[in-house]
């Protein structure tokens, strides 16, 4: 198989809980809409803006890129991420996720009782808790009354892996599944199914995994581990964001510092790939 054959066969296996796939998915405002109303079961839900691949800033240590941030009619912001490999602490990833963003639509001066509401979803395909649940909805309460209270913040966990026959685990199939439509969700199926049968959707996945390997080539990794962009998420990440990082650094949204730890990568290092 030739190398371009290589690159068309991984890019016609993605799917949406695939990185790539998912954030060319969510350019479009009805795709990100669609998966909110079910996620968070509220089908009159209105989203204002999609933003995939939002980067929020710390200035004093590590900032994040999120997989689609969303602004809904209700003033609450929406931060999603989806997830295939389980190999980390991904509640914590949630929490830190979750106060960088705060941190970053926050306001000089503002009053805490004027901070926006956040929600935090966390697609996986693997059931993060073990429970035999599609959904958790994770809050917080008084231990001792057994009281929930809420401070502004949500956290939602869905996953792929358990099928309880409801909408939820419906679209979950959508994502991980090769079927290319479900009349139920229509965005979703329809933008899967540009990407997946369409000349010019596969040719653009093409041109973004192709441009991945080659960033992870420069960045050192071995060409198996470049291979593998579209079934790992770890690498995945570290692939795609070069590029990214290196914009952001020349329009002067992040200093070398900044872009480097977001790289996993010494300030040297990202200098001589990213900078020469």
């Amino acid at each position: 198989m030739s190398y371009n054959a290589k690159i068309r066969a991984d890019a016609m296996r993605l799917n949406p809980i695939d990185d790539a796939l998912f954030i060319k998915m969510a350019e479009k405002l009805d795709f990100c809409q669609e998966i909110l109303r079910v996620f968070l079961g509220d089908n009159q839900l209105i989203v204002l803006e999609c933003i995939p691949q939002n980067i929020v800033k710390n200035l004093q240590g590590r900032s994040c890129i999120l997989d689609l941030k969303c602004r809904l009619a209700s003033g609450k912001i929406v931060h999603i991420e989806v997830q295939k490999a389980d190999d980390d602490d991904h509640q914590r990833r949630v929490r830190y996720n979750s106060s960088i963003l705060t941190a970053n639509i926050v306001d000089p001066g503002a009053k805490f009782r004027d901070i926006p509401d956040v929600i935090s979803v966390f697609i996986s395909k693997f059931d993060v808790f073990k429970q035999g649940k599609a959904i958790y909805h994770v809050e917080r309460i008084i231990k001792e009354t057994g009281q929930t209270v809420y401070n502004g913040t949500q956290e939602i966990y869905i996953n792929a892996e358990v099928d309880d026959a409801s909408d939820i685990a419906r679209l979950m199939k959508v994502f991980v599944d090769n079927n290319y439509y479900d009349d139920k969700f229509p965005a979703t199926s329809e933008r899967k199914r540009i990407f997946k049968t369409t000349e010019e959707g596969v040719n653009e996945m093409c041109e973004i995994i192709e441009r991945n390997r080659a960033e992870a080539r420069a960045m050192g990794h071995a060409e198996g581990r470049a291979e593998g962009r579209a079934e790992g998420r770890a690498e995945g990440r570290a692939e795609g964001r070069l590029s990214i990082l290196t914009k952001l650094v020349k329009l002067n949204k992040l200093s070398i510092k900044e872009a480097a730890d977001e790289a996993d990568m010494t300030e040297a290092d990202f200098k001589k790939l990213a900078l020469q």
